[in-house]
């Protein structure tokens, strides 16, 4: 038996209920913040996530999946959804439309250890946000993702963390004092933190290890080496936060795994989840599409990981759709007349499924019963020589006949007014 590659699994029926919730949700909400919708290729040349990602970030190093084509051209799944859709905003000229407000969703792909909410093929809804570049879109962005979950149901887990990473200008002289404090307790850092050392130091900040903390709690921190503009800006973010009433903590050693972020970062955590709880992040990359060869304009953006929502609101009924109506047919005219009937109820509106199995009536009853269906609906030889269909209410086991020319219009009624 062949089954699927560690780290990627199905998504079974149950499950993409769930799913379609959350995709539904994410378009309506961003919407309403002007947000359209953008699908951009699975697969990039390698060079572009290289270039926009960082060649020195872990991604990059470790974790892409990269082949050559039949042409000789490395190419690599997408890791992540923003440099494609930078990819797209410069080659499609977008700067001539600003602001330009776009998501979207997807499968990404890392090689990583597999782990609760972390697959090796995972999935994103993400927004990026190009144009502005004052505070103010930064406060309306993290409203718009706080606005999201919580209206999915999350508003007493979460925890919105910021910091500041500074601009080119104040952090080159930061990364200076950040390496010359770490290489004085260079021997206590993990491995890997200490390749980091020279070529990526910000990334230390991060480690989780905790042979790496206490050395990482004695290092200076961005905040405090902010130039006037980012100080300014970052001020000014934590009061328009303040503000909407969107409660927010600092948290100094959040640097971001991507090279491109700048000034502000943010990430949304949830209790629940472990190690992995971080459920949306981002920040402002102002450098990156002048980097990728576009005109230079600032941006900010966010993504969320599927995964990891659907692991918070496992097991949540209110998302499920159940089918309205179950109908039962029995002899070869009543499955004739019920094909027909099934394909008008649908068409006008309700969600029907037809026994298809045959069946004496005990089995096809019971087949309506698991299907929780609202109502069965029973045409036989007797319903159809009296011209009429029975109607059963499953919750008040209850039923009635009703004319087969007014079935339409009756269960209509019937599935609106019913709780």
């Amino acid at each position: 038996m062949i089954q699927t590659v560690r780290g990627v699994h199905d998504l079974l029926p149950g499950e993409t209920t769930l799913w379609q919730f959350l995709e539904s949700e994410a378009l309506s909400i961003f919407r309403r913040y002007g947000f359209e919708e953008i699908r951009t290729p699975l697969f990039e040349k390698t060079e572009l996530f290289a270039r926009a990602v960082g060649a020195t970030t872990d991604i990059v190093e470790k974790e892409m999946y990269t082949f050559a084509d039949r042409g000789g051209d490395s190419l690599s799944l997408r890791p992540e959804g923003t440099a494609s859709v930078v990819r797209a905003f410069v080659q499609q000229s977008m700067h001539r439309h600003l602001p330009w407000k776009v998501w979207y969703r997807g499968p990404m792909f890392r090689y990583e250890r597999p782990q609760k909410g972390r697959q090796r093929q995972f999935h994103q809804i993400g927004c990026e946000l190009f144009g502005p570049e004052g505070p103010l879109a930064d406060a309306e962005l993290m409203a718009m993702a706080m606005h999201y979950l919580t209206g999915i149901g999350l508003k007493d887990a979460l925890v919105l963390e910021i910091n500041s990473l500074g601009c080119l200008a104040c952090r080159a002289p930061y990364r200076d004092r950040l390496i010359a404090a770490l290489r004085t307790s260079a021997a206590q850092l993990c491995d890997d933190c200490q390749n980091r050392l020279e070529r990526n130091p910000l990334r230390v900040l991060d480690c989780k290890r905790e042979s790496c903390r206490a050395t990482i709690t004695r290092a200076p921190v961005m905040l405090d080496h902010l130039c006037p503009g980012c100080h300014t800006h970052f001020a000014i973010l934590k009061d328009h936060l303040t503000g909407l009433g969107i409660s927010h903590q600092v948290n100094p050693l959040m640097v971001r795994g991507l090279d491109y972020y700048n000034r502000t970062a943010f990430e949304i955590t949830a209790v629940g989840l472990g190690a992995q709880n971080a459920v949306a992040a981002g920040g402002r990359y102002d450098g990156l599409v002048e980097q990728m060869g576009g005109t230079a304009t600032p941006a900010i953006g966010f993504a969320m990981g599927l995964e990891r929502l659907a692991l918070l609101l496992d097991g949540e009924n209110r998302h499920t759709l159940p089918m309205e109506v179950y109908l039962v047919t029995l002899g070869n005219a009543a499955e004739q007349a019920g094909l027909k009937l099934a394909d008008t109820l649908r068409k006008a509106g309700l969600s029907v499924e037809l026994n298809l199995g045959g069946g004496s009536l005990k089995s096809q009853m019971k087949r309506a019963g698991r299907s929780q269906a609202r109502f069965a609906m029973l045409i036989g030889d007797t319903e159809l020589a009296n011209n009429v269909v029975v109607v059963k209410d499953m919750l008040q086991s209850q039923q009635q006949e009703i004319p087969i020319p007014e079935t339409v219009n009756h269960m209509i009624t019937l599935c609106r007014t019913s709780p």
